[in-house]
């Protein structure tokens, strides 16, 4: 494997030619990549970088993955137009065990290649002296350059002392595990290359910054675990695979190509998403869940016919079932959300649309019940 494989999908390596530099020290480098727990899930845009992480385990080099437990409290500001909510200890601690279990979906789980490291590990230790001592190395007036706090600040909008310093905290990271190489999306530039500075102001030499592309959603937008516009790598298949197939034909090629890191396929956009979806399932679950996936696609989307495992749910006492209230039961819908899915024939007893709101008991005992195209519900009568 050569450069162009270590850097496939990148769109900054900077400083230019620093890179191989580094490769040509005939060591292992430490490559950084670094997390912040603020959900429950990585989903397939952060598996972007993390791809980057794997290529350079493969080729012999240490993988240093940063759970941000500690720069979770303070909060990365990086696109954001307000301050991000602090979670609970307990919901950290959650969170960094799921994270790190689905980034060993692509990470080589290898004690030689892969170091886990917590951020709290040497963070909390700073003395309040050392704090001013980090602080000192880049201005305010540097920071308000960034174009999120430059916005924020001209419009007037609040800027905590907290989220100055999480460039810094992020930085001083690269100091604690002397990093030669650190990826991150694009949207991280400003706070890697600023890890180039604190380093050099620790007395180590600075690290290669190497940024990839966010991955666009179905939505157009930035794939975001809080937005719920993500695929979750360790969701389940079925899911996975759904969500998958909700991507545009216009956005085939690009999640071909950051995705799978591959050219998308000639031929039909739908086999090509299919083809993706496959991919995306089986490296998470294996090929048997990829193929078992399609086919629940494939029978209940496309064909429009029940899943072959459908769960049961009860009938609430009457003769005279009034539907929205059965619908809000079943499925979590409001009542007037199942008013208007009923008044768009978008619930069907055995596969018939059904319009009247309440029902005869006998008529619904044994039925599959669907809202909409992907939930069911066999009715039977309570035991």
């Amino acid at each position: 494997m050569g450069i162009a494989e270590l850097t496939q999908n990148a769109v900054d390596v900077l400083p230019k030619g620093e890179l191989e530099k580094k490769l040509a020290l005939g060591r292992p480098l430490r490559v950084k990549f670094g997390i912040d727990v603020t959900s429950t899930d990585v989903h397939i845009g952060r598996g972007i970088p993390l791809q980057r992480l794997r290529a350079f385990q493969d080729e012999g080099h240490k993988a240093v993955l940063i759970i941000g437990d500690y720069t979770t409290r303070i909060g990365d500001p990086s696109g954001r137009s307000a301050e991000r909510p602090i979670l609970s200890d307990a919901e950290i601690d959650r969170n960094a065990q799921l994270y790190l279990d689905q980034a060993k979906v692509i990470l080589r789980d290898d004690p030689e290649l892969l170091e886990v490291r917590y951020n709290g590990e040497w963070l909390s230790k700073l003395s309040y002296a050392d704090v001013v001592r980090l602080g000192r190395i880049i201005t305010v007036a540097r920071m308000l350059e960034r174009d999120d706090f430059h916005k924020r600040f001209t419009g007037g909008e609040p800027i905590s002392v907290s989220e100055l310093l999480y460039p810094l905290m992020q930085a001083y990271d690269s100091v604690a595990i002397e990093s030669d190489v650190e990826l991150g999306g694009t949207d991280q530039l400003y706070n890697l290359l600023a890890g180039r500075e604190v380093q050099q102001a620790y007395g180590l030499e600075p690290q290669v910054v190497l940024t990839t592309p966010l991955l666009l959603s179905w939505d157009g937008e930035k794939m975001s675990s809080s937005v719920g516009n993500n695929v979750p790598l360790t969701a389940a298949p079925e899911e996975m695979f759904g969500r998958t197939m909700r991507i545009p034909d216009a956005q085939l090629e690009e999640w071909w190509r950051l995705v799978a890191q591959l050219p998308v396929p000639t031929g039909e956009p739908m086999d090509a998403k299919l083809a993706l979806a496959r991919l995306i399932v089986a490296r998470s679950h294996g090929e048997d869940a990829a193929h078992a996936a399609e086919e629940h696609f494939t029978r209940v989307v496309r064909d429009g016919q029940a899943p072959e495992d459908v769960p049961d749910f009860p009938l609430p006492e009457g003769d005279l079932i009034h539907l929205p209230a059965l619908l809000a039961g079943a499925f979590g819908l409001s009542t007037s959300e199942a008013r208007r899915l009923i008044a768009q024939s978008g619930v069907k007893l055995d596969g018939a649309a059904v319009t009247e709101l309440d029902v005869p008991r006998e008529r619904l005992a044994g039925a599959v019940l669907q809202a909409g195209k992907r939930r069911f519900v066999r009715l039977n009568e309570a035991v």
